[in-house]
C-alpha cells in the first residue's frame, strides 16, 4: 500500500468508524517486530487534522511511542480535542491495539495571526541537491522493510553499525513513489526514515527504538512538490546509559527551514 493510501484510511477512519471500524498496517511497512513509527505517527496526525479546520495549521507534535504497533493487526485512533479557542487548538490522540494503547500524542494547532515580532530563521546547510538515492540497499531480513518506500542520499555520516567516529547524519530523503502531494502527514512520515544518529557509532546489530518524539513545523512554508527532495541534519546532543538524545534539521529543496525534530532513543546493546 501506499503513503496516500494509508493516509486515507486514517481519514476515513476518522470521519465515520461505522465505515472504516478499523485500521491496519501491512507488513511492508515495518521496522522489526512493530510498524514503521513515522507511518503510525502520520496516521494518528491524520485522523487528527481531518477534525479540524484547515486555518488551524500544526505547530507542536509531541508523539510517545508507548509499545509495538504490529502489523496486519487491527488498531483504532481515538481522538480527544482538549480545548479548542480562539487561536489554538490542543489534542490528544491515542493509537490503541488488543485494548492497549501503542502510540500517544499530544497536538498543538494554532491559526495565523498579525503580530509585530517577526525573527527569520538563519539557519542554512551547504548540500548539494543529489542525483539519486544512496543508502542502504534493500537486504532481506536485515534491512528494514518500510526503507523500501523512501529515497535516502546521505552526504555525511556513517551508516549504522560501522562503528563511525562520528555521531551525525547529512542526507536528503524523499518518497520513493512521489505521493500526490505533501502535506504535513507525509512530512511527519517522511522526516523520521533515517536511522537514529548513534547507531552507527556500534559495530554490530543491536535494537534501538524512538520513545519519544517531538516534532514542529515552521509557518508559513511554501507548497512543495511532491518529487523535491528535503534535507536533513541531525546531531546527537548526548548518549549514556542506554539513552540518546537527538535533534535535527529539516529544510526543503530550496534552503527553508521547515521542521525541527528531536527525539530520545533507547538503545539496546
Amino acid at each position: 500500500m501506499t503513503i496516500d493510501q494509508l493516509l486515507q484510511q486514517a481519514t476515513l477512519h476518522s470521519e465515520d468508524k461505522d465505515q472504516q471500524p478499523h485500521l491496519s498496517i501491512p507488513k511492508e511497512w515495518t521496522q522489526g517486530r512493530t510498524a514503521f513509527g513515522g507511518l503510525s505517527a502520520a496516521m494518528v496526525y491524520a485522523a487528527v487534522k481531518q477534525q479540524l479546520s484547515d486555518d488551524r495549521v500544526m505547530r507542536s507534535f509531541n508523539c510517545s511511542f508507548v509499545g509495538p504497533l504490529e502489523a496486519e493487526t487491527p488498531f483504532t485512533i481515538d481522538v480527544e480535542i482538549l480545548r479548542q479557542g480562539k487561536n489554538a487548538t490542543q489534542v490528544l490522540a491515542k493509537a490503541i491495539q488488543n485494548e492497549k494503547v501503542c502510540l500517544l500524542c499530544q497536538i498543538c494547532f494554532g491559526v495565523a495571526r498579525e503580530s509585530k515580532v517577526n525573527v527569520i530563521n538563519q539557519d542554512t546547510h551547504q548540500m548539494q541537491v543529489p542525483a539519486k538515492a544512496k543508502f542502504l540497499p534493500q537486504i532481506p531480513k536485515v534491512t528494514p522493510k518500510f526503507l523500501r518506500h523512501f529515497d535516502l542520499a546521505i552526504e555525511q555520516g556513517g551508516l549504522p553499525f560501522t562503528g563511525s567516529k562520528v555521531s551525525l547524519i547529512d542526507g536528503w530523503m524523499r518518497f520513493k513513489k512521489a505521493p500526490g502531494s505533501i502535506s504535513d502527514a507525509h512530512l511527519i512520515c517522511l522526516i523520521d526514515a533515517w536511522p537514529p544518529t548513534v547507531l552507527q557509532l556500534l559495530r554490530w546489530p543491536a535494537p534501538a527504538s524512538t520513545m519519544t518524539w517531538n516534532i514542529e513545523f515552521i509557518h508559513p512554508h511554501k507548497v512543495f512538490k511532491a518529487t523535491n527532495w528535503m534535507a536533513y541534519q541531525a546531531r546527537t546532543r548526548q548518549a549514556a546509559d542506554g539513552y540518546a538524545h537527538t535533534e535535527a534539521n529539516i529544510w526543503d529543496q530550496h534552503g527553508q527551514l521547515i521542521a525541527l525534530s528531536r527525539q530520545t532513543v533507547g538503545i539496546f546493546d
